[in-house]
């Protein structure tokens, strides 16, 4: 087993460093985040950090990278208050991931892949079309990470639509029937595939 210490990882070159780095915390959710901004130019961009918050309100968080850069998506949802999540799938792995070259804000993700913008009623951020998971969200509030400048964006469901045959009779969400991609690093994409639910465990009584 190769080991790495603290020093080793710092003097990697810059590529294998992040390669090794994002890829060593394991699989993550592979995720289109849409937006549009106060004067209607749409962005949606591919993140594999959006991660559970809480489920009473319903809220989800997703990290972000320096704002030293244009961060479009961070942009629009700040003056706007709303964006969308939407899960990549299988069929649309390629266009989501060219979603993480870095385009001029002029400059729409929609217009240079094959991946639609869909509008729901009463909401102003576009949702993916034909993605199995959509979610309406509201910006609730960030939290800066002092030790790299990170930004934690947090905000609350406010809609969920999702197609009905993935939905288990206790609410569980199958998204291996609907070939959910995850993401293994920065560019490595892989669909899971179900296998067992254990269901919620409780401790064992012990015998004496």
């Amino acid at each position: 087993m190769l080991y790495f210490s603290e020093l080793d990882i710092q003097q990697l070159s810059h590529l294998y460093k992040i390669n090794l780095i994002n890829s060593c915390s394991g699989y993550k959710s592979a995720n289109l985040i849409g937006s549009i901004s106060q004067d209607g130019k749409e962005n949606v961009a591919v993140f594999s950090s959006v991660t559970h918050i809480g489920s009473s309100p319903a809220m989800l968080g997703f990290f972000l990278r320096p704002t030293t850069v244009i961060r479009n998506t961070y942009e629009n949802l700040k003056e706007t208050g709303f964006y969308t999540i939407n899960h990549v799938h299988k069929n649309i792995i390629l266009d989501a991931h060219h979603t993480s070259a870095k385009y001029d804000s002029a400059i729409s993700e929609f217009d240079v892949t094959n991946l639609e913008p869909e509008y729901k009623p009463e909401f102003s951020a576009p949702f993916v079309k034909n993605a199995p998971i959509q979610l309406a969200m509201q910006f609730v509030e960030e939290y800066d990470i002092k030790a790299n400048k990170t930004i934690l964006v947090i905000g609350k469901v406010v809609g969920l639509y999702v197609n009905d045959y993935l939905i288990e009779k206790d609410g569980f969400i199958n998204l291996s029937k609907a070939e959910v991609a995850a993401i293994n690093g920065l560019d490595g994409y892989a669909i899971p595939e179900q296998r067992i639910r254990y269901g919620y465990q409780r401790p064992k009584e012990l015998i004496k």
